[in-house]
């Protein structure tokens, strides 16, 4: 990985630094960013605890990797886009009840299928192939585009029917070990044995760099071509209309392979909470962030402003290098370097916290099942402790800093997406702050194979009664802290 100043990459570094802050600014809570022009890096940062090495949960981003493995499947002469998908699954249309989906390869790449998706976080899914074939059809293939995760899950299955094994072995094998994809990268698994080929991708930063430059070059990586033209030139083309309403947005713009259009003729890789790859061909310009944006609707439409308005309106056109800048360029990477994750960065005091620092309340009947609770308090730190199903809990917490710790609820999900894992737990940051007097919040950031924001608020009416919400943003997990319940503080001893 070639390393240059923003200077030499055609950019000043007041601009990249600009560009940081108006993320930071959105309280973007941002993982890693690459900005990368031509074989260069101009810029490369991580939020601690994320470093270089770290694997991170591509989420959606993984459909991508999925699209291109069908092109080296058809590459191969194993399948045509024009295949029916039912010709890989003979076992599951031989049920009774199966539903002859007549939807082809091309347009599950395209999400133009017969159906509108399968929801598989189902406790009771265990074969989740078999699931898609008794959906019932819901429009006609090739006509119009609905998102869909399970037609994406499907073309990964066909991969690995086909090839006989994995996914992203199979593109390691092809591709990406060549171009330096690191070995330890993985894919989960979902309930049946398959890759969770729609969201289950774990690598790192710059491995989505690579991959991005391999799509921004239309299948080659450092002048040898691995991926056929005419396959990457439909993949990158926007040809399926993904806006019915025609608003500017920034997923509006139209949608090949697996791959989201963008404005001004780019193009991206999305996954949930910001994994993005996006390619810039004009400026030969990539730029790779991971982030957990769940639960801020327009956190995609913040980053791409940041991106836009501070990187691509401001880039020499033809790559010309800048005047040298070293304070500049110096100052930026020695700013960057200190970096870490966002945490609540309102008041880290209150004087109300006095009177309920170590004063249990106990719980009307609630969603969460919490019986009980507790805060405690001192100096700069604090706890939330609770009696749930599960029994006592603690959750740790800083004010204007994050406490790094394991999520104390145990048994979601490891390996296998969708399935238990008794005594498993999640790593994540904590941190509160209060936002009024009488008011506390507790941001939960799981920060593991899986990502999630939770956010506890704590509103008191005095110091006896209170009010407290929590909403998770999770994928499947989290459901035992989402809901509203009022406390009453239980009488002194």
């Amino acid at each position: 990985m070639r390393i240059c100043t923003p200077e030499q990459a055609g950019i000043s570094s007041a601009r990249v630094r600009r560009f940081y802050e108006t993320l930071e600014g959105y309280h973007i809570p941002v993982h890693s960013v690459i900005l990368a022009r031509g074989d260069s890096v101009f810029s490369e940062c991580y939020y601690a605890p994320f470093h270089k090495d770290f694997l991170h949960r591509m989420y959606s981003t993984s459909k991508t990797f999925v699209a291109i493995a069908i092109g080296f499947c058809e590459q191969e002469e194993l399948l045509s886009l024009d295949d029916p998908i039912t010709k890989f699954f003979p076992e599951y249309l031989e049920r009774e009840g199966a539903v002859h989906h007549p939807s082809t390869v091309r347009e599950l790449l395209t999400m133009e299928s017969s159906i509108r998706g399968v929801h598989w976080f189902l406790r009771s899914v265990t074969d989740r192939p078999a699931i898609y074939f008794e959906a019932p059809q819901t429009k006609l293939p090739g006509t119009l585009f609905d998102y869909d995760s399970s037609g994406s899950f499907m073309l990964g299955v066909i991969v690995e029917k086909l090839t006989g094994k994995p996914f992203l072995e199979y593109l390691k094998e092809k591709f990406l070990r060549e171009i330096g994809f690191s070995e330890e990268s993985y894919c989960l698994k979902a309930v049946g044995g398959y890759s969770w080929g729609d969201s289950g991708v774990l690598c790192t930063a710059r491995d989505l760099l690579l991959f991005a430059r391999f799509l921004l070059n239309g299948g080659t990586f450092e002048g040898k071509r691995y991926l056929n033209e005419a396959f990457m030139r439909d993949a990158t083309a926007m040809h399926v209309c993904n806006n019915d309403y025609g608003f500017v947005t920034h997923d509006g713009f139209g949608y090949g392979y697996q791959i989201w259009g963008m404005a001004r003729g780019c193009f991206s890789t999305f996954g949930m909470g910001g994994q993005i790859g996006f390619c810039d061909p004009k400026h030969d310009l990539i730029f790779v962030i991971n982030a957990d944006t769940q639960g801020n609707p327009h956190g995609y439409e913040q980053i791409f402003d940041a991106l836009y308005r501070n990187i691509l309106d401001h880039v020499s056109e033809d790559g010309s290098p800048l005047p040298c800048n070293e304070t500049e360029s110096g100052a930026l990477t020695a700013w960057l370097s200190q970096k870490k994750l966002f945490c609540l960065t309102a008041a880290r005091e209150s004087p109300f916290s006095a009177k309920i620092d170590g004063v249990t309340f106990r719980a009307q009947r609630n969603p969460m099942g919490i019986q009980w609770f507790r805060l405690d308090f001192s100096a700069n730190e604090g706890a939330f402790l609770y009696e749930n199903a599960q029994g006592v809990k603690r959750i740790p917490f800083g004010f204007g800093h994050n406490v790094f710790d394991r999520f104390p609820e145990e048994g979601y999900s490891d390996e296998v997406g969708n399935e238990a894992a008794p005594g498993n737990t999640y790593r994540a940051a904590f941190s509160a702050d209060w936002p009024e007097e009488r008011k506390l919040r507790i941001r939960v950031q799981i920060i593991d194979k899986y990502f999630a924001n939770l956010a506890i608020v704590f509103g008191f009416r005095d110091g006896k009664n209170v009010s407290v919400r929590m909403v998770k943003q999770a994928e499947n997990f989290l459901n035992e802290y989402n809901g509203v319940m009022t406390a009453t503080a239980e009488p002194s001893a």
